[in-house]
């Protein structure tokens, strides 16, 4: 089912977000981040701009439906969105003001932060280095975000020693590797967020389980292009929990339908082989692991899948609609899985140049990858040139990134 979506609200607005996790990997919230199309080197906002709430209002109620319930949302605010009334147009119950960096504690700022707080709101302060000037927000935050990026363990013990004397929660962001996370988490560092959750943690000896091995072995046959509509409804009446979330899809609001379906192979005949192939994956693909990790990572997957099926129809690209599909599906499943890629695709019967562009990053066709890490690390002016040098617009980008979260938030209801 091809969906339309608001223009006002989608077309000039890239949304990205960014999961933060617990010491035991479990999520507790996204950072938010906004750009406007029209100025990707830098945040939507911009002195004396009347706007900045709406676009905090749109971008958020965006991104909102697919986040997970009981989780935080980051959104950062620059001096002028702090002490104007853009905060106050988002729900304090989840959402965490974010006081950018360059925000000197001025007056009128800490006492915007105090009635924030008066409100309900739970500030953190982002990207602390430690410098002096500092200390009335680091006394006023709920949160301190600390840069790991080019910084040893000394340099980050120093600085955690700096704040010990506070309150707040300590966040380390920018983490991308999973040594980094553990020294973090040793130094006593909260919540954690960066990539280093979208990288394999490669243990030797490690194996996947009988469980995990069948479901390879599903989305073995159902990457084969001939998968007849018979087999799909065998591979669903055999699984209660799969038949249960299909008729719960098929029935929901997103298809509008007048009449109950009640039937698997009515299911499956409304949807057609193709959409009912991929749906399946992705259900098949969030029951290999349930940890918070892997699920989010799933989400990550699915949306990088419709992103580039949409450029597809829209854009020259090396492989078929399906085919990019499973590009941007299998992306990340080494992380998933946590074994090398080349492991986990031996037994999927994939494309030769689609498993060329998954496992070497230096393939041509790898571009379309690096086109989809630049969008999820919110690196707005790689992603700018990136797309530049692939003939795309940012236009085009934000609308089908848009359309391709919204699917996701659907398709993983």
């Amino acid at each position: 089912m091809e969906e339309t979506y608001p223009e006002q609200l989608y077309d000039k607005i890239c949304v990205a977000r960014q999961p933060i996790f617990t010491a035991d990997m479990q999520v507790w919230g996204y950072e938010l981040l906004f750009r406007h199309e029209d100025d990707m080197h830098s945040a939507v906002f911009t002195d004396g701009d009347q706007a900045t709430s709406q676009i905090i209002a749109d971008g958020y109620g965006l991104a909102a439906p697919g986040l997970r319930k009981g989780s935080r949302a980051l959104i950062n605010f620059p001096r002028n969105a702090l002490v104007g009334a853009a905060p106050f147009v988002l729900p304090p119950e989840q959402c965490v003001v974010e006081i950018l960096e360059t925000v000197r504690p001025e007056p009128e700022v800490i006492q915007a932060c105090r009635e924030l707080k008066n409100r309900g709101y739970i500030l953190a302060l982002d990207d602390f280095v430690g410098d002096p000037g500092f200390e009335p927000l680091c006394e006023l935050v709920d949160i301190i975000k600390v840069d790991i990026l080019h910084k040893n363990p000394t340099q980050v013990r120093n600085i955690v020693e700096g704040v010990s004397k506070y309150k707040a929660a300590l966040l380390a962001e920018k983490v991308e590797t999973h040594e980094v996370f553990k020294v973090c988490k040793n130094l006593g560092f909260t919540y954690f967020q960066g990539f280093f959750f979208n990288r394999p943690e490669i243990i030797p000896g490690r194996k996947l389980s009988a469980s995990q091995v069948a479901k390879l072995k599903l989305l073995k046959e159902l990457s084969a292009l001939d998968t007849n509509p018979d087999r799909l409804v065998e591979i669903i009446q055999t699984d209660l929990s799969i038949s249960y979330r299909l008729l719960k899809y098929i029935n929901s609001a997103f298809f509008g339908l007048q009449v109950e379906v009640t039937s698997i192979p009515r299911a499956v005949a409304m949807l057609g082989c193709q959409n009912m192939r991929q749906w399946l994956q992705v259900v098949i693909l969030s029951d290999m692991n349930t940890t918070d990790k892997a699920q989010e990572l799933v989400r990550i997957s699915v949306q990088r899948a419709r992103f580039l099926q949409l450029i597809a129809m829209r854009h020259p690209v090396p492989f078929d609609q399906d085919s990019m599909f499973l590009l941007g599906f299998f992306s990340l499943l080494d992380a998933i899985l946590d074994q090398s890629m080349k492991t986990v695709l031996e037994e999927i019967p994939l494309d030769p140049g689609i498993k060329r562009a998954l496992v070497d990053p230096a393939c041509d066709d790898a571009v379309w990858i690096g086109l989809l890490d630049e969008i999820d690390r919110c690196n707005w002016i790689r992603l700018n040139a990136k797309a530049a040098r692939m003939g795309l617009s940012m236009a085009l980008i934000s609308r089908l990134s848009a359309e391709a979260t919204a699917w996701t938030n659907e398709v993983m209801a």
